[in-house]
């Protein structure tokens, strides 16, 4: 009987209680690095919500300089980032200091498909918040739905709206890494 713990340091990135499973990283500071906790389950969303535009929104784009480790690049809105996840626990190394200079430079360095998209940020109550991604450019009509939990507790007791439809979030296709290299879910 595997613990939680046990699951987290395997190669597959996934804690699994039952049915219910979520993404985990993990959010430490080391020597200057910094490490993000996120717990996720992501969604294909059946529905968009009325009054879409009324809800804060940011464009996105970003590239994969490598995928195995992923290094991406991201412009979100006027911010501009790199985003290093290694291998094992999905430990990522966030650089927020990314001037527009340096992401214009290394964007056109990107393998594959440079992603765009709109983020929807919508509440849906008990301090949560759903990430709705509209795909455009080469993913034109993908829609996505992720949602972050503050532990495995909410995310495990998490009953998803009726507009979130199925759970994606072990289905490797629905992994931006993955529809930059052109795989389409």
């Amino acid at each position: 009987n595997m613990s939680t713990w046990d699951i987290l340091i395997s190669e597959n990135h996934y804690s699994v209680h039952g049915s219910q499973t979520f993404l985990v990283n993990f959010n430490k500071q080391l020597k200057g690095l910094v490490f993000i906790m996120e717990i996720e389950r992501k969604f294909v969303p059946v529905k968009l919500p009325d009054n879409l535009e009324s809800y804060p929104h940011t464009r996105i784009e970003q590239g994969y300089l490598c995928t195995a480790p992923v290094v991406r690049v991201r412009r979100d809105g006027d911010s501009y980032y790199m985003t290093y996840k290694g291998a094992g626990m999905m430990v990522r190394e966030e650089y927020t200091a990314l001037t527009k200079e340096a992401y214009e430079h290394l964007i056109v360095k990107a393998d594959g498909t440079v992603i765009s998209k709109t983020r929807y940020r919508i509440p849906i109550g008990n301090d949560l918040t759903a990430e709705l991604d509209i795909f455009d450019g080469a993913l034109n009509g993908v829609l996505l739905v992720e949602v972050e939990f503050p532990d495995e507790s909410a995310a495990r007791s998490f009953i998803p709206p009726k507009w979130f439809g199925e759970d994606v979030t072990l289905d490797p296709r629905y992994h931006n890494s993955n529809m930059s290299k052109g795989i389409r879910p």
